[in-house]
């Protein structure tokens, strides 16, 4: 029955024939941006679960009467908690924590508190070691970095001003592996800012399995070009944040591999062949050998090696390579033989792989022309994987069971939508969170074989509360465009009549691999979209050429070529919705965020026939000033691909802008700079050119910190949308 449930919805899919109507809501509340932003749409979710040994998971819990925070124990065979195993009303140095972790054999508890923000994802704390048995808690330091359990529990190695240090904890003693660490020159243990950016990790050292050994990565980041800021603050004078930042074309951190002998207290330089990056590194289950992923520049040549920490010598166990470029990815996972499961995209679509020690293929596991979206992990005992896939179609996501073999293939979640798994530690249970853009977050546990045993959070409240609003449905369809069948949703008024013209609001994100057209629960923007479909505004989506999930070729077709071809397709898709008759193609605006603002931006410039206003928030205007890893990833080098470049940057056509154009950025922006929306603004003043504009002091990228900032943020966008795309403001093409 799921199977031929899925045949049907797919198929509906494909075949979709638009209605001259959308389902409407029975709701007669009116959406206000301030019910948006105040949370009141927010569905009720889960805290994240960290699964423990045995049939266990635990939680962070605040308790509000005692101003403090506990870590509980729970089953998930009832789901119910079952021991509190450590609570800090207890502890008289430590009431509040905001993280913890255990060791491996669950005795200890690193503690983690009083955090302070160095970049998006990384920050520094004061961190304790908490004993179960003995309830005696002993500071580890303050002001440190991913500190992180030996295997053997005895030890605890973290970082500290750019350096890496080790922690006995039967002595007490701190011994200092590194002592070169200098803030914008040397980094030990941690990675700098365009590593943990864009290979999406900080800790760069990790503990040998006999916990003999310590693998970690050094950074010289001496010769890297140096980005200021100005923050503004309360201050009577300016501070600057200053960092390094290797925008495209610039020299990058040498990075070194290095290994910490704990016996001898020695520490030598590993060799690998030539690279330019270090992405991963992981100890597999053979007894001192660590596996190290390299990438040379145009990230188009992945090897991953084998080294041996006792003689120092490496062997190449897999190369892969690409025309345009190898994703790096975290499913490593060594298996008792230490043959190891592997995802790649190198049939054209993402799938799992076995190989065996050598790195010969043992097979293929996963087949089809669909993608796996997610590797969970490896039953050893039913040798099984677990993953997820959009074999339910591009748009929705399924969680399935596997033999390694790739025999015994199961669906193990219910409905078509998106699933997402969290499995216990040894993969017999699983809670899956389940939505569809018709259905909140449901949140059911599962056991593996695919039995779900019961619901935990289903949202129903929010369920009813939204069918009080006036929201109007997305309808998923495909548009064909430029010879390509792309996924689109649009919403529609409620009071939608297919013998008005309405103007339309394009929004897109259209990154490389990224996805803006997805059958999941409604988020923040879903509901300003209804909000502006109630005003008279039609509201679509498309993703075009470069976006994710639909295979290799549809993806990288942009390579070396950025905003040409997604350009192309926005445009067109603009051009096909406009001839709908309910459709005023006088009155057709886009508008989209980081890669979104640079398409917006390139699109009422290019398409400036079509396009009669655009809004880009934080906008990349020319990839020369973007890091050196995201960008020549799709791009190579500005000296090797200047036309890329240059064709395909929005500076370059100020002079083309004929309609309303809005421009936003946060003055605090350190990963797309601020620098991209003063030199779009000094190319539109040159030109001549009339156009909005509108800092936010100090505000990231996501436009977010302090009160009211993105409620004042959507009111601005709001007010510009109403003025210059409204129903009764005409526009006339040129």
């Amino acid at each position: 029955m799921k199977k031929l449930f899925f045949l049907a919805f797919f198929t509906f899919l494909l075949s979709f024939k638009e209605k001259n109507t959308p389902p409407t809501s029975s709701g007669t509340k009116e959406i206000t941006l301030e019910k948006i932003w105040n949370g009141s749409f927010y569905p009720e979710g889960m805290t994240a679960l960290n699964p423990m040994n045995g049939d266990f998971y635990s939680l962070l819990n605040y308790n509000e009467i005692t101003k403090s925070t506990s870590v509980d124990k729970y089953s998930y065979e009832t789901l119910e908690k079952v021991a509190t195993i450590v609570d800090g009303q207890n502890l008289d140095s430590l009431h509040y924590f905001s993280s913890y972790s255990f060791n491996n054999n669950e005795t200890k508890l690193i503690l983690g508190t009083n955090f302070k923000k160095i970049y998006r994802h990384s920050f520094k704390g004061t961190y304790y070691c908490y004993d179960i048995a003995s309830k005696k808690l002993t500071l580890i330091d303050k002001d440190i970095q991913q500190p992180s359990f030996s295997p053997d529990n005895k030890k605890i190695a973290y970082a500290k001003n750019n350096n890496l240090f080790v922690k006995n904890l039967e002595t007490k003693k701190i011994t200092q592996v590194t002592f070169d660490g200098k803030i914008n020159a040397i980094i030990n243990g941690t990675t700098d800012w365009v590593y943990e950016e864009e290979f999406s990790f900080v800790k760069a050292f990790e503990w040998s399995n006999n916990s003999n050994y310590i693998a970690f990565l050094r950074f010289n980041e001496t010769d890297v070009p140096t980005f200021s800021m100005d923050i503004y603050g309360n201050q009577l004078y300016p501070s600057q944040q200053v960092f390094k930042y290797p925008k495209a074309g610039e020299k990058n951190s040498i990075v070194s591999l290095h290994l910490y002998n704990l016996t001898s207290n020695t520490t030598k330089k590993l060799a690998v062949d030539s690279y330019e990056y270090i992405p991963r590194i992981q100890w597999t289950n053979m007894p001192n050998t660590l596996s190290v992923t390299t990438l040379n520049r145009h990230q188009n040549d992945l090897k991953l090696y084998f080294v041996n920490a006792t003689n120092g010598k490496a062997k190449v166990i897999l190369n892969e390579k690409d025309k345009a470029y190898v994703n790096v990815q975290d499913n490593l996972t060594f298996l008792e033989d230490n043959s190891f499961i592997w995802t790649s995209e190198q049939d054209g679509f993402n799938h799992i792989y076995h190989y065996n020690a050598d790195g010969k293929l043992i097979n293929q596991v996963t087949k089809g022309s669909w993608e796996v979206t997610n590797y969970y992990g490896f039953n050893k005992a039913l040798n099984t994987i677990y993953y997820q896939s959009t074999e339910g179609g591009s748009i929705n996501r399924n969680v399935y069971r596997i033999k390694l073999d790739g025999t015994g293939k199961k669906t193990i979640s219910r409905d078509y939508g998106t699933n997402t798994a969290s499995f216990s530690k040894n993969m017999r249970y699983f809670i899956n969170e389940f939505s569809d853009v018709k259905t909140p977050p449901i949140y059911a546990l599962y056991k593996a074989n695919g039995t779900r045993v019961k619901i935990i959070k289903d949202n129903a409240k929010l369920k009813q509360k939204v069918s009080t609003y006036k929201i109007s449905q997305k309808e998923f369809s495909t548009i064909h465009i430029n010879g390509n069948d792309l996924n689109m949703w649009m919403i529609k008024p409620i009071n939608f009549d297919k013998n008005k013209k309405y103007p339309l609001l394009l929004y897109q994100y259209s990154g490389p691999g990224s996805q803006s057209v997805k059958n999941t629960w409604l988020n923040n923007d879903d509901y300003w979209y209804s909000m502006l479909a109630q005003k008279g505004y039609i509201v679509a989506c498309v993703d075009g050429r470069g976006t994710g999930f639909k295979g290799r070729d549809f993806k990288k077709i942009t390579q070396k070529e950025l905003g040409k071809y997604e350009v192309e397709d926005q445009i067109e898709v603009a051009k096909q919705l406009g001839k709908r008759p309910y459709i005023d193609a006088n009155n057709i605006g886009i508008w989209g965020w980081s890669f979104g603002g640079f398409m917006s931006t390139n699109c009422i410039l290019k398409g400036n026939d079509v396009f009669s206003m655009a809004i880009a928030v934080a906008p990349v205007t020319s990839w020369r000033f973007y890091d050196s890893v995201y960008t020549e990833r799709y791009m190579e080098t500005p000296q090797e691909n200047p036309s890329g470049y240059d064709d395909n940057s929005p500076i370059n056509y100020a002079y083309k802008l004929k309609g309303d154009y809005l421009l936003i950025h946060g003055s605090g922006d350190d990963n797309v700079h601020v620098q991209n929306a003063m030199q779009m603004a000094n190319a539109l003043i040159r030109a001549n050119k009339q156009f909005d504009f509108f800092i936010y002091p100090d505000r990231t990228h996501g436009i977010y910190e302090g009160k009211n900032t993105r409620l004042n943020l959507y009111t601005k966008i709001t007010a510009f949308i109403e003025k210059h795309l409204g129903k009764n403001h005409k526009k006339t093409k040129e």
